[in-house]
């Protein structure tokens, strides 16, 4: 075999590694919704549990993903994948056979922590494989792909699942993790480079979000008032006060706060973090009204989400060049409006609505959202140094990811401190539009005052 079919071959199991792993990682977050219904029977599970088995793995995933990168250069991203992929699997593992609530919730966490390995170590495969700028921006498309068709598909293959037994939606993990493992020992060894870890930034950050989200969820059900709310509380603002010390005063911080000087930045990754809260907190809410208010079963609810998935995976692809043509501010305010009209519409339908309706209105939700992630993406990297910029895209992605586990924590809140699902279901979707609304103009407003904006 020639050094170039070797190179090739490798670039090749590259590719499918990253793939995969970005495959698994988005579907796992969207295939356990609509099993939240079934698994709440199954495990007498309460409202404040089923918030936590999405919210317990959009939080890790969250929390971790600049920290491993970190872990990544410091013992190679082939070895870094690997021990994501194998905690993944092993935790997938535990959430199928969990007989109670607290190890399913343990075993989500342990599954975003495996995804918060997997995602930046199989982009860095990528980028250690593909050395021209044109095959790996073609690898990243696929890659990409890859996590669109997930998305997509993750609704209606846990509802197909659902109807069999709600278990099977996380021992599907296992055999793609298994092939993805076996196809890694194809790749090349990654090399490894002096990476320092900010301990005191990414343990106060774990504390900070925590208990942040534990108040927000458990306070519906024991009231804010609580002693173990407001403790949780207590401990959310000091250790997000040592995060920011650690931030500013440590010598190798993991989350630079000068990012934050330029109100672009900032702006946008307000945008990235309501956005995701609100599709997040829509597929959230409208599972379980699709099957607790609306009685329809596991799999016609997957199916209710696919017009809103697919043109997710179609439009992404063409979102950069619709930004390319009009510029990136048409697209993201364009998407924000999207999202409120969408939200809105799903406020005031009346409560017997034909569900096809209110399946339509689902779709500006996510479509909106997808129109404002790559520009965003562009104007966060115009806006700061060139060496900054895979701290910059992580700490965006972490925006997102955190949008959408509180996203989840608030509108499962505002349902059970209601008296009713709907004036609850009511009450976050308009919080987050009027939110949305709020954040466009302020877009509008800076227009014009940099010339990457317009």
């Amino acid at each position: 075999m020639t050094r170039t079919a070797t190179v090739e071959g490798g670039s090749r199991a590259a590719l499918a590694v990253a793939m995969l792993g970005f495959f698994v990682v988005a579907l796992d977050a969207q295939i356990v919704n609509v099993t939240l219904p079934a698994i709440r029977t199954s495990l007498d599970a309460s409202l404040s549990s089923l918030q936590w088995i999405v919210t317990a793995y959009t939080l890790m995933f969250a929390a971790l993903q600049l920290f491993s990168g970190t872990v990544s250069d410091r013992v190679g991203a082939r070895r870094a994948y690997a021990i994501g992929m194998v905690l993944f699997v092993a935790a997938s593992t535990v959430c199928g056979f969990a007989p109670t609530m607290p190890l399913l919730i343990a075993g989500r966490a342990a599954q975003g922590i495996g995804a918060a390995m997997i995602t930046p170590t199989s982009l860095a495969i990528i980028r250690e494989a593909f050395t021209d700028t044109v095959q790996r921006g073609r690898a990243i498309a696929y890659w990409a792909m890859g996590g669109s068709i997930a998305a997509a598909a993750g609704p209606v293959v846990g509802g197909a699942l659902a109807e069999i037994d709600w278990r099977l939606v996380f021992w599907v993990n296992i055999p793609v993790g298994a092939v993805a493992l076996m196809v890694l020992s194809r790749v090349h060894r990654s090399q490894r480079r002096p990476a320092p870890f900010d301990w005191f930034g990414q343990v106060s950050a774990v504390l900070a979000l925590g208990g942040l989200t534990y108040a927000i969820i458990e306070g519906a059900e024991f009231g804010y008032g609580s002693l173990p709310v407001v403790s949780s509380l207590v401990l959310s603002v000091i250790a997000g006060a040592v995060f920011l010390r650690a931030q500013s005063r440590g010598a190798h911080p993991m989350v630079p706060l000068d990012l934050f000087r330029s109100r672009y930045v900032a702006g946008a990754l307000s945008i990235a973090f309501v956005t995701m809260a609100a599709f997040y907190g829509v597929v959230f809410l409208q599972s379980l009204y699709f099957q607790q208010e609306r009685g329809l079963a596991a799999l016609e609810t997957g199916l209710l989400f696919l017009p809103m998935t697919a043109l997710v995976a179609i439009l992404n692809p063409l979102v950069p060049r619709l930004a390319e043509r009009v510029g990136r501010l048409v697209p993201i305010v364009g998407g924000q409006l999207l999202m409120v009209c969408g939200l809105v519409g799903l406020c005031i339908l009346p409560p017997d609505a034909n569900v096809l309706l209110v399946a339509t209105l689902m779709v500006p939700v996510g479509v909106g959202g997808s129109f404002t992630v790559p520009p965003l993406t562009s104007m966060v990297l115009d806006h700061i140094p060139a060496e900054r910029a895979g701290t910059a895209s992580g700490v965006l992605n972490t925006a997102r990811q955190m949008g959408g586990s509180l996203g989840v924590a608030i509108c499962g809140a505002f349902i059970a401190a209601q008296p009713t699902f709907r004036f609850g279901l009511q009450l976050g979707l308009g919080i987050i539009a009027a939110l949305l609304v709020v954040l466009a103009g302020m877009a509008v407003h800076q227009r014009g005052r940099s010339p990457q904006a317009a």
